[in-house]
């Protein structure tokens, strides 16, 4: 989700739940230990409405992740997860994302070496296969050597990737999903936490999803259409009901936000793209998406959203 689940999105985000975990875009370890001396803020800092949230790491390095581990505790984030799914040729020349799932005795050293290194939960993300290695015999043996090494909490993408001929959002579409191989490692690893990912669209989908397993992440959806977490506190993690902020409320504290976040030198196209899928399944959404990516476009001086809002919905 690169580009996409950066700092604002996020903020956006808990204005709609106060309970889903939400991760960061992908950081290599090696940038946060070359920036030791830098400002890493750029990298890892988050507004404290944020939490709980999870830092995605990508590297291959013991002795790195040992470092940005113990860096990122020190931020504040609640988990730290190792991306072990990504299939770009970018993550590929650096020797780590999905191409390290060839790799599992390795992928076991790299998470043990975190989590030696700090007190907080150290998780992994993968796929189900990676090229020809696709068999579930592979996806369990996987599983089996880094959950032997103390790794309790796998994210699984239902999907395989092609580390050649497919392009990352290929990787997300064209391979098919194959859920019953995640339901199986739930049987055959009662102990460990299973959470599923991949193709899955709305809250209906992850009820169904969690009669089987512990947990679901949404990534592309969570992003066109997050508006559905508004419900998520209740029907998912059974939190009281309570008064949801209004559409208008929302637009009200992300202009506010926004107009803050511009002031203190961040790009506006930046912040507000993440506002265009906001109110996707309402009626005048298509008119919304529309005035947002003019807006992102055209980057005002003078904006107010709560007036694009009243003029689009008639609020």
């Amino acid at each position: 989700m690169m580009s996409y689940t950066d700092r604002h999105y996020r903020y956006m985000m808990r204005l709609l739940t106060k309970e889903s975990l939400l991760y960061t875009e992908m950081v290599v370890g090696s940038t946060i230990t070359h920036n030791l001396n830098n400002n890493l803020e750029r990298f890892l800092g988050f507004h404290p409405v944020e939490h709980p949230i999870a830092v995605q790491l990508g590297g291959d390095d013991p002795e790195t992740l040992k470092i940005a581990s113990r860096v990122c505790e020190d931020f504040g984030y609640d988990e730290i997860n190792l991306n072990v799914g990504c299939p770009s040729d970018r993550v590929q020349k650096g020797r780590f994302g999905a191409c390290l799932m060839k790799e599992p005795e390795r992928v076991a050293e790299v998470l043990s070496a975190m989590r030696d290194q700090v007190k907080i939960p150290v998780t992994v993300k993968h796929r189900i296969g990676v090229d020809d290695q696709d068999s579930y015999e592979e996806l369990a043996r996987f599983v089996e050597i880094v959950s032997k090494a103390g790794t309790l909490n796998f994210s699984v993408h239902a999907r395989k990737a092609w580390l050649k001929g497919l392009s990352p959002a290929q990787n997300r579409s064209v391979p098919p999903l194959n859920y019953n191989f995640v339901y199986q490692l739930k049987k055959d690893f009662p102990q460990l936490e299973i959470i599923v990912n991949g193709g899955i669209m709305d809250l209906d989908e992850t009820m169904k999803h969690l009669e089987h397993l512990d947990g679901v992440m949404i990534g592309r959806a969570a992003y066109h259409q997050p508006e559905m977490f508004a419900e998520a506190d209740e029907r998912i993690f059974g939190a009281p009901p309570k008064e949801r902020p209004t559409p208008l409320e929302i637009v009200e504290e992300m202009d506010a936000y926004i107009h803050q976040q511009v002031e203190k030198g961040h790009k506006f196209s930046f912040l507000v793209k993440h506002l265009v899928g906001l109110f996707k399944n309402r009626p005048n959404s298509r008119k919304w998406r529309q005035t947002m990516s003019k807006m992102v476009q055209n980057k005002p001086e003078k904006f107010s959203l709560p007036s694009v809002y009243r003029d689009v919905f008639g609020a």
